[in-house]
């Protein structure tokens, strides 16, 4: 080697050479080891680099998002007479001859409204599906559904109810089954998730739950939107990270204002945050049938409510795919300022919401 020759010839020949070979022998030395730690040093930094975890975007599988003209081929689909609540009262009202009030029911039921399944019972909540989806095929337009029927249902409030926990997964197995290739939106369990931010005991259960029932929902020609909350209700971080955990990269968005009274100036921007916060770009729809005047108070039947701006598919320039009517103007928010149990119709409310309605 190199070091060994130079090494021999500095050793000889002149007095002192073994001891200024021996320095220089020690200082080679000296930097074999500071470059062998070196070396180790980079190998080191390399290997953690190489095996460091993932930021948490880079592991994600994210669906490709549909164009709203996509997600709502041919527009919205007007529910059939024996789904349209306000429709058969407005019959019932010309039946009887009161033009005056079947004229102002004629707002409400004129328009397309969600059909909530909410019936535990599999075969009557196919029935429903099968009728749906045949009349909106007739119509050329898309039809929308919400699920409501999660077990633990409102955590026990007005609206409590739905199926057994054994049962759920086989319950929206065979609604989905009804539906598959139709197209139709589907709105996932309205409320099942910004409730745990009250109610602890869903938590991660409920979270589980709602990604199986996403496996269920996906791959079926559907287009599915998670519950996305409202502005005013779980911090954005909160609930973008419950979404993810629901499945939300692998659907084509979120729902929000759903069976509430925001305006949609401040549910849009509340969205667009809450997407951000999401990653992936998910899309959003937002539920406008009763928000014409904008929070009242309370979410559960306030006064002076009116119906918001028609429901409509958007040009898709933005993340916001659609104005929806998800709530049945009409149907009542649970025993509260008297009013029937939830889910039943109240016709003077349905009366006050035309009256208050927003008029641009």
């Amino acid at each position: 080697m190199p070091q060994q020759g130079d090494h021999g010839r500095g050793d000889t020949g002149r007095p002192g050479g073994r001891t200024r070979g021996a320095r220089r022998d020690s200082g080679r030395r000296q930097w074999a080891w500071i470059g062998a730690v070196a070396l180790l040093v980079v190998a080191v930094v390399t290997a953690v680099v190489l095996v460091r975890p993932p930021d948490h975007h880079d592991d994600r599988t994210i669906t490709a998002r549909r164009t709203a003209a996509a997600a709502f081929p041919g527009g919205l689909a007007q529910q059939p007479v024996q789904d349209n609540q306000a429709g058969r009262r407005e019959a019932d009202a010309r039946a009887a001859g009161d033009t005056s009030t079947a004229g102002r029911l004629a707002v409400i039921a004129d328009q397309p409204v969600a059909t909530w399944l909410t019936d535990p019972d599999e075969t009557a909540t196919r029935q429903v599906v099968r009728r749906v989806v045949r009349d909106a095929r007739q119509q050329g337009r898309t039809p929308v559904f919400v699920l409501y029927a999660i077990p633990d249902r409102d955590c026990g409030s007005y609206s409590k109810g739905g199926t057994a926990e054994r049962d759920y997964l086989p319950w929206v197995r065979s609604a989905v089954r009804a539906m598959a290739g139709s197209h139709a939106v589907v709105l996932v369990e309205p409320d099942s998730i910004a409730q745990i931010h009250v109610c602890e005991r869903l938590g991660a259960d409920r979270l589980h739950l709602l990604r199986q029932a996403v496996d269920e929902l996906t791959g079926r020609g559907l287009t599915v939107y998670l519950d996305g909350g409202n502005e005013d209700r779980v911090p954005v971080a909160t609930m973008a990270r419950w979404l993810r955990q629901a499945g939300v990269d692998r659907v084509q968005g979120f729902a929000t204002n759903v069976s509430n009274f925001y305006r949609v100036d401040q549910e849009r921007a509340y969205a667009d945050r809450l997407a951000d916060a999401i990653g992936g770009d998910p899309h959003f729809v937002v539920d406008v049938s009763r928000n014409g005047q904008g929070w009242r108070g309370t979410w559960c039947n306030p006064e002076g409510a009116g119906l918001g701006q028609p429901p409509h598919v958007t040009r898709g320039t933005t993340r916001l795919d659609a104005l929806l009517w998800v709530k049945t103007p009409g149907l009542s928010d649970g025993t509260c300022n008297g009013g029937p149990a939830a889910g039943q119709w109240w016709e003077s409310y349905a009366l006050d919401l035309v009256a208050n309605r927003r008029q641009d």
